[in-house]
């Protein structure tokens, strides 16, 4: 009997073992899929922007958490050749996360889109 009860786990490992390798488990590492760069086809701006894109970047600011206007980072501001135009705003959170916000202007200077994404983490 203790045989039979030997041989019974033996051959459940064995037959769970053959369905992960039927119903397709990996043992690889999943591939990380590179993020899109929001700012592709965009250059650095040749001139500064016009004061309607200027007072609506400052007034996007305004509205930013007390955390995100503690750390300000640096602004740039891009052109793609198209008149279209677009505003990087870096804001660090607690001295350790950097977020991304960018503006996407159309060819009247009007806001069309907002992106924030995570720049990744830090210790300062």
């Amino acid at each position: 009997m203790k045989e039979i009860i030997k041989y019974s786990n033996c051959f459940g490992l064995i037959l769970a073992l053959c369905m992960m390798v039927i119903s397709g488990c990996s043992c690889s590492a999943p591939k990380a899929t590179p993020t899109p760069d929001p700012l592709a086809g965009f250059h650095a701006a040749s001139k500064n922007p016009d004061k309607v894109i200027m007072d609506d970047y400052q007034n996007y600011i305004q509205k930013l958490s007390p955390e995100e206007k503690k750390y300000m980072g640096p602004t740039r501001f891009f052109e793609d050749g198209t008149g279209q135009h677009a505003l990087q705003i870096e804001t660090d959170i607690n001295g350790k996360y950097i977020w991304y916000h960018i503006l996407f202007y159309d060819k009247d200077n009007k806001r069309a889109k907002v992106i924030k994404y995570s720049g990744g983490s830090y210790e300062s």
